[in-house]
């Protein structure tokens, strides 16, 4: 993780959960983020949503996509905003005040020579509907013109997703029908819509099981979807699943944490799976920790609480109680605010990049396994 600061101090190696700094000693703003490489250029491009003024009170989500520029994978230059909110529109998805932009993610297509951009969208005054917004551009920094919006893929309400192609420019769209199960959804040849070709997965009653924040990887000819639970900002433990094909069936590996006693996946949740170019084995997960300030609270309270809500086992008459009984349950009264009010100030929030190791196929894990270790800092250099 970049740890420089105000003097521009060059940085040679990741520091998972240390503040995350541009060039320029600012906090990098790109949450729920990717990475683009550009093999002609040899520059990485990580993006994501710009959460700046995203803090208590200020009634604003995303303030637009924003990108950065790398030759070395540790200095970040800021390149500003490639998807800019738009303030006088209040039907625009990309108004900051009307609209909560999430978890963009950029595709080239070679046939059109288009940088394709799929952006979540939750409509605050529809009942927090969630579609899809579809912009192009001619260049990867922009700008991106809308080509879709309130999409409702295959007429479904549509959660967070990962965008991924094949080496044959076919592309597919891993996303949560909110609340219900993970759908894989093949694209059309210009990547700016689904086709009815699709699959189903993971089916479950209510959060916080049902599976979000899918982020897909191949390796030695196996498909990967590590995704998490659903409980907000709160972190949970994360879920490996592998199948032969792109539409499964998937194998349920297990927790790729073991070696995290507080089932939160390091007080993080995965938003996608970059494999660093030139290297064979060296595969980063890229995970963002929401809620820096409130490491004590369990993944069982959030857990206990998501159940109790969704289920329909607690009454929405006794919702409040139910909460407070919680609250004092596992001594969190401290947190008050964050847990009553919801006044969560992603501005602050950090990043945990880690590399996966991989356990190849064993009696205890006959399909194979991946770990992710935690590490206080790591070099690309050190992976083969």
């Amino acid at each position: 993780m970049v740890h420089g600061d105000s003097n521009n101090m060059k940085n040679h190696s990741i520091r998972p959960g240390k503040p995350f700094l541009d060039t320029e000693g600012k906090r990098i703003q790109a949450h729920g983020g990717s990475i683009f490489f550009d093999a002609e250029t040899e520059t990485y491009y990580l993006y994501g949503e710009n959460k700046e003024f995203s803090v208590p009170g200020s009634g604003i989500w995303t303030w637009g996509v924003r990108a950065y520029a790398s030759r070395d994978f540790y200095n970040w230059e800021d390149k500003g905003l490639i998807v800019e909110p738009v303030l006088d529109d209040p039907l625009s998805p990309f108004n900051p005040r009307t609209a909560c932009l999430d978890r963009p993610h950029i595709l080239f297509n070679q046939k059109t020579e288009k940088y394709v951009c799929w952006m979540k969208i939750m409509h605050r005054d529809d009942n927090r509907r969630q579609t899809v917004t579809i912009a192009v551009a001619d260049s990867f920094l922009g700008p991106y013109s809308i080509v879709q919006s309130g999409v409702s893929p295959l007429g479904m309400n549509a959660g967070d997703f990962d965008l991924v192609d094949d080496e044959n420019g076919k592309a597919y769209y891993y996303f949560e029908r909110v609340h219900s199960e993970l759908i894989c959804a093949e694209l059309t040849a210009d990547y700016t819509d689904v086709t009815d070709v699709c699959s189903h997965h993971f089916p479950h009653p209510y959060p916080p099981f049902v599976r979000e924040a899918p982020a897909h990887f191949k390796r030695n000819g196996l498909h990967y979807l590590i995704t998490s639970g659903t409980t907000g900002y709160f972190p949970n433990r994360s879920e490996v699943a592998v199948s032969e094909s792109w539409h499964g069936p998937f194998t349920v590996l297990g927790d790729p944490h073991p070696g995290d006693p507080t089932g939160t996946s390091f007080h993080s949740q995965i938003s996608s799976v970059f494999k660093m170019p030139g290297k064979k084995n060296l595969y980063v997960a890229l995970a963002d920790r929401w809620m820096p300030n409130a490491m004590e609270i369990p993944a069982a309270f959030c857990e206990e609480i998501f159940e109790g809500f969704f289920s329909g086992r607690v009454p929405l008459s006794e919702g409040e109680h139910f909460r407070e009984s919680l609250i004092r349950k596992y001594g969190l009264q401290g947190y008050r605010s964050i847990l009553v009010q919801n006044d969560t100030d992603t501005s602050v929030a950090d990043y945990v990049w880690l590399p996966l190791r991989f356990e190849e196929p064993a009696p205890q894990h006959p399909n194979g396994m991946i770990f992710i270790d935690w590490l206080d800092e790591w070099r690309i250099e050190d992976y083969s």
